[in-house]
């Protein structure tokens, strides 16, 4: 193994040292992933925590899921939810949809539904699949919401259209069973299709039972569907 000194991590960890918030969330996470150094946990929550005092998001996010998870502390959800809550006032999705997860299942919070939905909408308001998603559940199944399966229906398709197959099964049963929706057996087929092409076990077992009762011609539209999705 060569000892001999590396430019590049010299320049980052004296940029770190002088206070530069960027370099020390990237020696951060090279301490944290064995990246050009030895895995340090201690030093890269060193070095998160003094980029995460000067705002920078991403360490803010990153010491958060420390927490969280006991990597290299020890869990902590009360600090979790502080560092996410900093993440998530600069509009950090990631940490918008893990500080709707905390609140959904009390985890250093009382439970409260009706926060998650809060941040969880911030999270899918920027894109976040796993946040429209998690939407979509609440509605169907009228967890801090009112009941309204036009309003699952509309945070299902935005987590399917980019691409995510659980979303895209969800879809598939409701068009089968015409829950919020128009019963629509192509619809359904394409989305079990979809789904069901990530290893989805229950889509691809919904497919063959669809198969059942569509004529060949619906299967071929649906087939034709699936083919031209693309995500969005």
């Amino acid at each position: 193994m060569s000892t001999e000194p590396d430019p590049q991590l010299e320049q980052i960890t004296a940029d770190a040292a002088a206070g530069d918030a960027t370099a020390q969330f990237i020696l951060g996470g090279m301490y944290e992933n064995g990246d050009g150094v030895a895995e340090d946990l201690q030093q890269a929550r060193a070095w998160y925590e003094k980029a995460a005092t000067q705002g920078f998001a991403d360490a803010q996010f990153n010491l958060g899921v420390m927490y969280e998870t006991g990597n290299g502390v020890k869990e902590d959800y009360v600090q979790a939810k502080k560092w996410y809550e900093k993440a998530a006032a600069q509009d950090d999705a990631a940490a918008q949809f893990n500080l709707g997860l905390l609140y959904a299942d009390g985890l250093g919070v009382p439970q409260d539904y009706a926060q998650a939905r809060i941040w969880w909408e911030k999270a899918a308001l920027h894109g976040d699949a796993d946040a429209q998603a998690n939407l979509g559940v609440m509605y169907a199944e009228g967890q801090g919401v009112a009941q309204d399966f036009a309003q699952a229906i509309a945070w299902y398709e935005k987590a399917a259209a980019q691409g995510d197959p659980d979303a895209q099964c969800i879809l598939g049963e409701m068009y089968a069973d015409g829950q919020g929706v128009e019963q629509d057996d192509v619809q359904a087929y394409k989305w079990f299709s979809l789904a069901g092409s990530c290893g989805i076990e229950e889509a691809m077992t919904a497919l063959e039972e669809l198969e059942t009762i569509m004529t060949k011609a619906q299967i071929a539209e649906a087939q034709k569907l699936a083919e031209k999705w693309k995500p969005s």
